[in-house]
């Protein structure tokens, strides 16, 4: 299997997680929010970050999405690896909220990691291409 096949088949993968994970936080954040690893969820009026959450992640799919569709291939290794720095943010705050470690590490900095790999891959990927020097068309005689 090429390398870009591969890429495509983790980014259609990164993008669908991300995507049905942000759904669940929309529809359903009471039920979803203990798989976050916070060690409780918000209270009252609270619950509405969750729903700002959920939104926040079907966005960063849907823009991979498109980059993917489109055929933006460089773009797309760049915005995997800006992405996942939110994955890395999320850990962050798991972690200095006193939430599940396991979660932290095992959910979303793995997620993270793998994102990174994957914004590499792409990287490499279209390295050879962005590097290519364009050649000046011959000119008739």
């Amino acid at each position: 299997m090429s390398l870009n096949k591969i890429n495509t088949v983790l980014t259609t993968a990164f993008i669908l997680f991300i995507l049905w994970f942000g759904t669940e936080f929309i529809l359903s954040p009471e039920t979803t929010a203990p798989g976050f690893g916070l060690p409780s969820r918000p209270s009252g009026d609270g619950g509405g970050f969750l729903v700002v959450k959920g939104i926040r992640d079907v966005v960063l799919a849907l823009v991979l999405g498109v980059l993917l569709v489109t055929g933006h291939r460089r773009a797309l290794g760049w915005v995997l690896l800006v992405e996942a720095l939110a994955a890395y943010g999320d850990m962050t705050t798991v972690l200095a909220h006193h939430g599940s470690v396991a979660t932290a590490l095992g959910v979303h900095g793995l997620t993270a990691t793998l994102m990174v790999v994957n914004g590499l891959l792409i990287m490499r990927e279209t390295r050879k291409g962005a590097a290519a020097p364009v050649a000046p068309a011959p000119r008739p005689t």
